[in-house]
């Protein structure tokens, strides 16, 4: 199974993995930075749509 990750790091707040996949990601206004709500077993296909999609490549997917 594999695990999702965010380098929070690297997140611009753009929001657009939480826009894909809301049952995946959420966002933290205060930090104005995405996260990840549920590490392992998600859509795998909205998992990687938002990896595609985010501007600056900070979401993986990784066998855990």
């Amino acid at each position: 199974m594999k695990q999702v990750h965010i380098d929070e790091d690297e997140c611009i707040g753009c929001g657009a993995c939480v826009e894909l996949c809301p049952d995946i990601f959420a966002f933290n206004d205060g930090l104005n930075k995405a996260y990840v709500i549920m590490l392992e077993g998600g859509n795998q296909a909205c998992i990687d749509e938002a990896i595609a999609s985010c501007p600056v490549s900070c979401i993986s997917s990784e066998e855990a």
